[in-house]
């Protein structure tokens, strides 16, 4: 009896303990109840800041952080030495946490009581904190190749992206691993729509908490950090009262895919597909067409498809945001014997996705790309971030010419909170609501369509007493002599980011080369 009743003393506990993502009201009862009951806590320090109420005069040990294993291994020696141990995680420890590696070192033959206590993700509070994101079928994935292979956690991001699932990446940016993000990214863009919705949370429910939400086009030119997690919307993804929510209906998926098939249904096949989206686009396709070629210029949005059908008599046109697998099919079912890239000059990323999609297609490329406009001493800059530096070194009322997609790289960076921005963008809802999203007040966007004469934009920017203007190298055609002269004649400072170099498999920037480029495409194409 005695024997019985020391072994039911000595029985030890390993309480496997969620503490949530921060704050103390988001730790659920049973794990306060778990920290009260145990008599050793081990943490990551940092864990302690939230439960220090519940562990006064307790044993508490502390492994660095990066040492889980070790501090799974102490947590499991002294519950097999009869003690009562909460073994702490944040969020949920079921989830990317500890759980699981106290599990591993587990042995069949331990006879400690383990109770696994839930908790608050990372992917529910920054979830809550976006609106109702994951109200639909969705996904995680660790940014982490501490424990995983790269390439598996690129292949899961690649299936997460064509199945359109909404998800959450986990430990997005480290000090060692800093271009990993930015590749998962490029691969959601392969296949999900460049406008589709996003939140970025860092420190969730925790001091320095930030929440911003972005269109998926727009993260490649943010910084994160370990302390950051991305929500990514599906194609539903919707906006309303500052918050995103999924809507959880299954009809709307079936509408769409057969509403995209019947776009499809009516092109024409062995045809020249133009991608478009510029007014040199929209010239070399009416040029195809009149010489009795058939072509099928592709845009990303409706007033593009609009333009084009005015623009270009006897075209069809394929208008709308697509992903690259929708891209893909289309190509094949109908056949298309020349690809076209005839889109801005700094669409990188649908660029490199029509060469990917002209090698495994084995479709021949065609880049059209207007000839650059920059005089030889102009001020030019590298890059977009390099440019909200120098733009904010140079001005205070800084005019923005860069379109809608870069506004982040500028109004988010170090001490832009002090400049007053002013921007210009194409009058679509969506990029006025993203200049809107950023803070710039109604007052001090300009919505309309370009180009835009010398006249104009000197009389708008002196108008608003703009001292720095920047701008892209657009080209005769783009309106960039007519920023030059303006900015010359009102003795403000203009910067020029430098359109990025691409490695083409062909292009011309001249008319009727791109056209005889294509004609000789599309007769090998057919055999003559």
């Amino acid at each position: 009896m005695n024997m019985k009743m020391e072994s039911e003393v000595m029985a030890g506990v390993l309480n496997l303990v969620s503490v949530g993502p921060g704050f103390e009201d988001l730790i659920i009862p049973r794990a306060i109840a778990a920290l009260q009951d145990s008599d050793v806590i081990v943490a990551y320090e940092l864990y302690l800041r939230w439960i220090a109420p519940h562990i006064v005069g307790k044993q508490i040990h502390t492994p660095p952080l990066t040492q889980e294993r070790e501090r799974a291994l102490l947590a499991i020696e002294k519950a097999r030495q009869g003690q009562k141990v909460a073994l702490i995680s944040s969020g949920d420890i079921g989830i990317y946490a500890m759980a699981a590696l106290a599990f591993d070192e587990m042995r069949e033959e331990d006879t400690y009581t383990v109770n696994v206590i839930p908790g608050v993700t990372s992917a529910n509070a920054c979830a809550s904190l976006l609106g109702s994101p994951l109200s639909h079928d969705f996904a995680t994935l660790s940014l982490s190749n501490l424990l995983c292979p790269w390439e598996w956690i690129e292949n899961r991001a690649r299936h997460i992206a064509q199945a359109d699932l909404a998800c959450v990446l986990y430990n997005v940016q480290s000090a060692g691993r800093q271009e990993g993000v930015y590749r998962i990214l490029k691969l959601m863009l392969e296949s999900k729509a460049p406008h589709t919705l996003c939140g970025v949370v860092r420190n969730a429910y925790r001091p320095g908490q930030q929440v911003s939400i972005h269109r998926l086009d727009e993260l490649p030119a943010l910084q994160f950090d370990m302390l950051t997690s991305i929500v990514i919307g599906n194609r539903f993804t919707q906006r309303k009262r500052g918050f995103i929510f999924t809507p959880r209906g299954y009809n709307d998926w079936q509408e769409e895919t057969q509403t995209t098939a019947a776009n499809v249904v009516d092109l024409p096949a062995h045809a020249a597909w133009v991608f478009a989206g510029t007014s040199d686009g929209n010239a070399l396709a009416a040029q195809l067409a009149r010489q009795g070629h058939q072509v099928v210029v592709s845009t990303a949005t409706e007033y593009g498809g609009a333009l084009a059908l005015q623009d270009c008599p006897g075209v069809t046109v394929w208008a709308g945001r697509q992903g690259v697998e929708a891209r893909k099919q289309a190509l094949q079912r109908h056949q298309a014997s020349v690809l076209v890239d005839a889109t801005h000059p700094y669409a990188t990323q649908m660029s490199e996705q029509l060469i990917g999609l002209s090698r495994s297609l084995g479709i021949p490329y065609v880049r059209y790309e207007r000839p650059s406009g920059v005089a030889i001493d102009a001020v030019q800059c590298d890059s977009m971030a390099q440019a909200a530096a120098q733009a904010m070194a140079s001005g205070e009322r800084i005019f923005l010419a860069t379109g809608s997609k870069d506004l982040a790289t500028f109004l988010q960076a170090p001490g832009a909170q002090d400049k007053q921005w002013f921007v210009r963008v194409t009058a679509e809802p969506e990029f006025l609501q993203r200049a809107l999203d950023l803070g710039i007040p109604r007052s001090r966007i300009c919505a309309m369509q370009g180009p835009f004469s010398e006249a104009f934009n000197r009389a708008l920017w002196q108008d608003w007493n703009i001292d720095c203007v920047v701008t892209k190298d657009s080209g005769d055609t783009g309106g960039y002599r007519a920023k030059v002269a303006a900015a010359q004649a009102l003795e403000i400072a203009l910067l020029t980011v430098r359109r990025p170099q691409l490695d083409y498999p062909q292009q011309a920037s001249d008319l009727a080369d791109a056209c005889a480029r294509v004609a000789a495409c599309l007769a090998a194409a057919a055999g003559t």
